[in-house]
């Protein structure tokens, strides 16, 4: 479904991707693990197609995403939902215009038909009877889950999660977890998720892989990654400040 080949981009003197590879099969939920200012953001950035790599490419389907123009590009991207880090929901729009918001800008459907989808995407998300309020009124467990109900609005094939369960309790970011299992055995959508939260991580995966110094440098079931021999790799999942990770005032 994607493939990332030998990916490179920086900013500037900075070099952020240095050859990231990495094949995400049809169906599957791939999480990927990597400390802040890794690059994960950046990785999820050229796979939907909001940046373009200095070298290496990006293929949805078997298509190189990086040559399409804006308007090729824009049909790509019809293919992906996406969840938001903070939930990134607009204040001055209602709970079910917020959900509805790529329907009725893309004009795709009528303003009552995108409200029925959008209450239907609500439902699903454990959300019932919200829909005129405002986002203000809303906890932060209940943004998260507009946020996903608006990523699912137009049935993409693709569903893109940037660190879902930051700012959340431990119950509401399982609660999210659940959501998120729950939607991929009744979307059938392919999942990629990146985060920090190895709870999260081994929770949603079918596969894990590991960002570290612009690469990937494991990928392994989530069993696999618990029982890692990769040094760098067992000192992120098992949160040590020890290791071959160097922690900036922590000395090994």
């Amino acid at each position: 479904m994607i493939v990332v080949e030998e990916l490179y981009k920086s900013f500037g003197p900075k070099e952020v991707l240095k050859g990231v590879n990495l094949e995400i099969k049809k169906g599957e939920s791939m999480v990927i693990i990597g400390g802040s200012g890794s690059g994960k953001s950046v990785l999820l950035k050229h796979i939907i197609g909001l940046l373009r790599p200095d070298r290496g490419r990006v293929l949805i389907d078997n298509v190189d995403i990086t040559g399409l123009n804006e308007r090729q590009l824009y049909a790509v991207r019809r293919r992906f939902g996406m969840l938001f880090q903070g939930a990134a929901l607009f204040d001055s729009l209602t709970v079910w215009e917020n959900v509805a918001f790529a329907l009725l800008r893309q004009k795709v459907a009528s303003p009552d038909e995108a409200r029925r989808i959008a209450s239907e995407k609500l439902k699903m998300v454990g959300l019932k009877g919200v829909e005129d309020l405002m986002p203000s009124e809303l906890s932060g467990g209940m943004k998260k889950r507009v946020g996903l109900a608006r990523a699912i609005a137009h049935n993409p094939e693709i569903i893109l999660y940037d660190e879902p369960t930051t700012g959340l309790d431990p119950i509401m970011a399982d609660a999210i977890n659940e959501l998120i299992i729950q939607l991929q055995q009744k979307l059938n959508v392919t999942s990629v998720t990146i985060t920090h939260d190895m709870t999260s991580a081994y929770k949603i995966a079918d596969r894990i892989a590991m960002l570290y110094d612009g690469k990937i440098i494991q990928v392994g079931t989530p069993e696999e990654i618990k029982n890692t021999d990769n040094p760098v790799v067992k000192q992120f999942v098992t949160g040590s400040s020890m290791g071959p990770i160097k922690i900036e005032g922590v000395t090994a």
